[in-house]
C-alpha cells in the first residue's frame, strides 16, 4: 500500500501526510517554498516537480525509504470534524470546481435524486435551505463510510484518522500532529524543528484557500447546522477523529481542540 497523501521536499528537510481539508493548499506550498524560494504557480494540488508526493511515481522509493527509517520530521494537520465535514459541503457539494464542472460528474445530480440535497441551482448561487441540504449531504456521508455505498468514501469528508493510519500502518512515524485552528503556533514548531534550504518567514507567507469561492457562503453558525440526530450521525461517522484529535463533540460551537494530541495515543490506536 506504500503512503498515499504523502508529500516530501526535494532536500527531505520533512515529511507531511496531507488530510483533505485541513489547510493541506497551504501547507504543500510552505513546503515548496522552503526549497526554492518561490511559490507554486497555482494549485499546489497540481505541481508534478519540485516536491515528491506519493502519487508521482518516481517520488515513491524516496517516499518510501525515508519514512521507514524515520529521516526526517514527519507530520501532519487536523481539523474540527464539524467544520471540515460542512466545508467539504460547501465546496464539492455545492461549488464548481476549478475545471469548471461539479465535482466528480453525476455525484451532485445523484445526491439532489436520491438524497433531496440542493445545491444552490446550476451554477451555485442560487438560494436554498443550507440547514435541510447540508443534512442531508451528512445521512450520505453516513451511507458512504457505513455501507460504501451508494459509493466508496470521498477522502474530502472520510474520517481524518483513517489518513493519519495509512502512514503509520506502513511504518510511519508522526513527530507532530497540529490544529489548523491553530496554524501559526502549529506550522512554526515544524520549521523550528527543520532545516531547509530558504527561511520561511510564516508571518508573511499569505494562506492558500484553493477552494474559496468555489461554492456558496455559509449563511449560519456552525452550530445550526448540527441538531441532535447530526450530531448522533457524527459521532457514529466521526467518533475516532474526535477521541483522538481531542476535538469537542458536545459543542459544534466551539472549534478548538481541548488540549493537544497525544501522540503516543494516536501510534498506539492507529497502528494496529
Amino acid at each position: 500500500m506504500g503512503f498515499p497523501g504523502t508529500w516530501m521536499t526535494e532536500s527531505e528537510s520533512v515529511v507531511y501526510r496531507v488530510i483533505p481539508k485541513c489547510a493541506c493548499s497551504t501547507i504543500g506550498q510552505i513546503m515548496y517554498y522552503s526549497d526554492h524560494g518561490t511559490f507554486f504557480d497555482g494549485d499546489i494540488h497540481d505541481s508534478t516537480e519540485k516536491l515528491h508526493k506519493w502519487a508521482q511515481e518516481n517520488s515513491q522509493p524516496l517516499i518510501e525509504a525515508n519514512v521507514k527509517a524515520h529521516a526526517s520530521y514527519a507530520f501532519t494537520c487536523v481539523r474540527n470534524p464539524y467544520t471540515r465535514v460542512l466545508s467539504s459541503f460547501f465546496d464539492k457539494i455545492c461549488g464548481i470546481q476549478r475545471n469548471g464542472r461539479r465535482y466528480r460528474g453525476n455525484l451532485v445530480p445523484k445526491l439532489i435524486q436520491q438524497y433531496g440535497v440542493e445545491v444552490g441551482g446550476d451554477d451555485g448561487t442560487g438560494e436554498f435551505d443550507q440547514i435541510a441540504s447540508f443534512r442531508r449531504f451528512l445521512l450520505f456521508v453516513r451511507d458512504t463510510i457505513r455501507w460504501r455505498r451508494p459509493m466508496d468514501p470521498d477522502i474530502h469528508w472520510s474520517g481524518m484518522s483513517g489518513h493519519v493510519a495509512t502512514f503509520i500502518a506502513n511504518g510511519g512515524t508522526y513527530d507532530k500532529i497540529f490544529f489548523t485552528e491553530k496554524f501559526n503556533e502549529g506550522m512554526q514548531d515544524v520549521l523550528d524543528h527543520i532545516e531547509t534550504p530558504h527561511w520561511v518567514d510564516l508571518s508573511a507567507i499569505p494562506r492558500f484557500n484553493e477552494s474559496e469561492g468555489h461554492g456558496p457562503k455559509r449563511l449560519h453558525p456552525v452550530e445550526d447546522y448540527f441538531d441532535d440526530l447530526s450530531m448522533h450521525l457524527m459521532w457514529e461517522i466521526f467518533h475516532r477523529d474526535f477521541q483522538l484529535f481531542k476535538y469537542d463533540f458536545e459543542n459544534p460551537g466551539n472549534k478548538m481542540p481541548l488540549s493537544d494530541v497525544d501522540l503516543a495515543e494516536v501510534h498506539a490506536k492507529l497502528g494496529d
